[in-house]
């Protein structure tokens, strides 16, 4: 199945357990596909102990999961894509919804 994940906010709990599922979704033998949104674009910049988030999104590339960063967003807020969360566009993201077969948004 082709899954794919929308990451809008920057709360620790929540983005880990989005990139936990991802991982375990891709240990399923799924294919899955992430893309940041609005704040979502930060997540990779989120310390927390108790939720260790760059772990999870390490995990989540290592296993072969792709990321995806919205543009805009990133413009936004002065930062630019990264080899782990490339700079995207509203055409990858809607290419993301039109070949998922599930959509998850976190």
């Amino acid at each position: 199945m082709k899954i794919g994940i929308i990451i809008s906010q920057i709360d620790p709990e929540t983005v880990w357990n989005a990139f936990r599922f991802g991982n375990f979704s891709i240990n399923k033998d799924h294919d899955v596909r992430t893309f940041l949104i609005g704040k979502g674009v930060e997540c990779v910049e989120i310390v927390n102990k108790d939720f260790p988030v760059i772990d999870e999104i390490n995990k989540y590339v290592e296993s072969e999961g792709e990321i995806f960063a919205c543009g805009t967003c990133l413009v936004s807020r002065n930062k630019e894509g990264t080899p782990i969360c490339p700079m995207s566009t509203m055409n990858d993201l809607m290419e993301l919804v039109e070949e998922s077969d599930k959509i998850v948004s976190f």
